[in-house]
This record gives C-alpha cells, structure tokens and sequence, in this order.
C-alpha cells in the first residue's frame, strides 16, 4: 500500500478538529442540546480519525517474519474501534439529551448557530466525498468505515439545524431534545454497521461473492479440458485477498507440467481478482488420497 491513504486518514484529522470548534462554537451561542449532541460526535470523529491513521500505518508496513502474510488485518482494528466510538457518542448523546428534555430551556441567536454548524457540516461533506472516494481506490476498509461516519455525521447535523430552527420560529423547546435522541439513534445504527463490518473481517470472512465468481470462472475454463479442482478458500485481510485451491491432475503428468498450469491458473486469477495471493496445490487424479484431503483440517476426513 502506498502512503496516499495515510494523507487521507491526516484530512479527516483536520477537518475533525476544524468541525469540532465550529460545532461548539454553536451550541455556545444556541445552548441547544442539538448541537452539543452534534458537537460531541465530532470528538468521536476525531478519534476515529486518529485511529485510522494509527492503523493505516500500520497496514502499510511490508510483510516479516512474524507477519508473513502482512498487516492489512490492522485495518480492521480501526473500523472496529470507530464503530465502537460511535456508540458510545450515541450513549452520551441520549443521557444529554433525556436530561434537556426534562429541563428544557430557551435557545438563543439561532441563526448564528445555525450558520456557524452549516459551514461544518459542508467541510465534513467534502471530507466525507473524498475518503469515500479514496476508500474505494485503494479498497481500504480504514477509510470507508471513516467516510461512512462522516456521512452519518452530515446527515446528523442537517436533521439537528433543521430542527433549531424549526424551534426558533415555533419556540417548541421538547423538539431540540426530541431531535438529539434521533440523533443517538442514527448514530447506534451506523456503528453497528462498522463494528460488524469489522467483526467479520477479523473471522477471515471470504472474499465478496462477485470475486469467488470470478476465480470460480477461471478454475471452470481449465477444468472443462484438463483437470479438476476442489477445496477452494477464500477469504480477505484489508485490502489482500487469499485463494487456496487443490488442482487435480492426471497422475502421469511430471511435476513441470503441472506446475505451468498452476501458474496459468494463478496468473488469469490474479488478472481478475486485485491484491490477491494464490497458493495452488498439486494432486494426483488417480490416487483416491487425493478425494480425502478436502476439508480445511485433513483428521476431520479420517
């Protein structure tokens, strides 16, 4: 991985810190709840932003001898722990909110507030459109679980300025707490979207079901003519993908043929999956061994 997604992971730590004066600044001329709701995940934002690029750091290093497949699981370390910080903003957001909402109180120069929290949300916006775009570039699971915050984090604060404002014209004060609970609640949907993402990717979750096709075709192509195939595996680290596969081959094939299908086969797999590691294993078609060693541990066929 090059260092381009590292200067992302540092975009979404300035515009974090960047929102999160702007984002104060209008809950301390309102006192809306609202605000301060939306104030506080921009803490968390900076968080996440700062995990990211500790892990992006990470997953860039090169493989070694205690890595030897790489550190792009790192990745999904900060996905998951910005998943996790999002419902905790969210639990904060709610007690702050349940409390105002018991307690309400009026709100003060609301269009100040209201111009001050806009201009945040558009630099998240644009933040937000070019980690998607970057998380889709070099398919890094760091970046699209911070762009899908900061989405969350646009759409949270166009709800709660449309909200203040509505308070403002009608003085209904229980709808800025209102609006804060709905907040937390948005905010708990979409971390669980991330964490999840994140639990999966850490259990070696196979590759997407568009790439096993892909490698499934390639495999189908050759074995129509010459050999077979089973005990295919996949699964995805960051932004690697692994394929194991056993190829069965006549057995009075010699080790030279059957390595330059393996290598045919490899190559054509690698042409339409990117990122991917193949490790191909040679059988013999005619001995009945070769039909046992399918299941992922060999004892289970004994």
């Amino acid at each position: 991985m090059s260092r381009s997604p590292v200067r992302y992971a540092w975009l979404s730590v300035a515009a974090a810190v960047i929102t999160i004066a702007l984002k104060a600044g209008a809950y301390y001329l309102t006192g809306s709840v609202g605000l301060l709701s939306d104030a506080l995940e921009s803490f968390v934002n900076l968080a996440g932003a700062l995990m990211a690029l500790s892990m992006l750091t990470v997953a860039a290093r090169p493989p070694d001898e205690d890595h030897a497949f790489g550190h792009g699981k790192a990745e999904y370390f900060s996905s998951g722990v910005e998943g996790a910080l999002i419902l905790v903003a969210a639990i904060s957001i709610a007690i702050a909110a349940i409390e105002r909402l018991f307690n309400p109180r009026e709100l003060e120069q609301v269009g100040s507030g209201i111009a001050v929290s806009l201009v945040a949300s558009l630099i998240n916006l644009f933040v937000a459109l070019s980690i998607r775009r970057a998380s889709r570039r070099y398919e890094s699971v760091t970046l699209d679980a911070n762009a899908r915050h900061l989405f969350t984090d646009v759409w949270t604060s166009a709800g709660v300025i449309a909200g203040v404002a509505v308070v403002g014209l009608t003085g209904w004060k229980a709808l800025d707490p209102i609006l804060a609970l709905l907040v937390a609640a948005n905010i708990v949907r979409e971390g669980w979207i991330i964490v999840r993402g994140s639990i999966s990717g850490l259990m070696d979750a196979a590759i997407d079901e568009g790439e096993l096709q892909a490698v499934e075709r390639v495999l189908e192509d050759h074995a129509a003519t010459v050999f077979q195939y089973h005990a295919l595996r996949t699964r995805r680290a960051g932004t690697r993908r692994f394929v194991s596969v056993h190829i069965l081959v006549p057995g009075d094939w010699s080790v030279h043929r059957g390595h330059e299908l393996s290598e045919e086969i490899e190559k054509n797999i690698c042409a339409v999956v990117p990122n991917c590691s193949i490790l191909t294993h040679l059988e013999s078609l005619d001995d009945p061994a070769s039909w046992d060693d399918i299941a992922l541990d060999r004892q289970a066929n004994q």
